[in-house]
């Protein structure tokens, strides 16, 4: 997804997109809904991760059949697969997180309905081989914020986790989880002083506004500088940014908003329909266009960026 310009989102600089393969070493359940996957072993020795918070992978699942998916050939106009391999599924998602020293990497999944990626990561078995593509992007708190307002759904706690892991000291984080259940909510590392507000959403179904659009509208503003990451289901999360840009007086730059997926359609079919651009009436002030469910198709040459830059959680 294009991001706003200015956001929180620092962009480091871009240095050649590495593709790996990489044994499953065990899968732990965190709640009901959440899996953590670890892989790891020699074949990820170079892997640059762990340089900022909110870090991006492709992750390529192997096709039925197939022991380790094919992965595309990174050249100077951008990916390419091998003619005749079979085209590996493909989903971006949340660097957890990496030691360099084992080598090994951890990649939570929202377990919960149906989809490609969530039926690899349930049968997946120690051995089994994932395709790895990245990192890329990356979020560091700014300088100038004295508060940092996380809110997201279950879908981007990887990411809230990680970024709550770097808030420095005399800053404050306040931090707003949207999940299905109490059985949902985890521990969060956070420094001292942080405040973490779990919202539940209604049993009964889906309702609109959200829980956490809620939570943002009924919040006591913080006095200082706010700087703002919201992320989450698409719908909800354009709502939010609207209220905080419109009503809050938030300036776009400290505004970070991603749709990860959208109710009411399966990843596949949200990722068909090109996703929502949560920042879309931004991006058409500034005659830019989205690509935010960019998928990556059969042997066709893509922008290594984008490929593994797509929001296509």
């Amino acid at each position: 997804m294009r991001r706003a310009e200015g956001s929180m989102r620092k962009r480091l600089p871009r240095a050649r997109i590495e593709t790996y393969l990489a044994p499953l070493l065990r899968a732990t359940a965190l709640t009901p809904r959440m899996l953590r996957l670890r892989v790891g072993g020699e074949t990820l020795r170079g892997f640059a991760a762990g340089r900022t918070a909110d870090e991006r992978i492709k992750l390529f699942f192997p096709a039925p059949g197939e022991r380790a998916p094919a992965l595309p050939e990174i050249g100077p106009t951008g990916m390419r697969y091998p003619e005749g391999a079979a085209v590996p599924h493909a989903r971006t998602y949340t660097v957890r997180s990496f030691d360099p020293d084992t080598l090994e990497l951890d990649i939570d999944f929202v377990i919960h309905g149906d989809g490609r990626a969530v039926d690899w990561a349930r049968r997946a078995r120690p051995g089994d081989m994932l395709g790895i593509a990245g990192p890329t992007g990356g979020w560091t708190p700014a300088p100038e914020a004295d508060v940092h307002l996380i809110a997201g759904d279950e879908t981007a706690l990887p990411a809230m986790a990680t970024m709550l892991e770097r808030i420095p000291a005399g800053s404050r984080a306040l931090v707003i989880a949207e999940v299905a259940d109490e059985d949902d909510e985890q521990y969060l590392e956070a420094p001292p002083g942080t405040e973490v507000r779990w919202v539940r959403r209604d049993p009964a179904g889906w309702r609109s506004p959200t829980p956490l659009e809620r939570a943002v509208r009924e919040l006591e503003w913080p006095e200082g500088v706010v700087h703002a990451w919201v992320a989450g289901e698409a719908s909800a999360v354009r709502a939010v940014r609207r209220h905080l840009l419109g009503e809050r007086g938030l300036e776009r730059g400290a505004l970070d908003a991603s749709g990860y997926w959208r109710h009411g359609m399966t990843v596949e079919q949200w990722v068909a329909t090109e996703g929502d651009d949560v920042n879309a009436d931004e991006a058409s002030n500034a005659g830019e266009a989205s690509n935010a469910g960019e998928a990556v198709s059969a042997n066709e040459a893509v922008s290594a960026n984008e490929a593994v830059d797509a929001a296509t959680r």
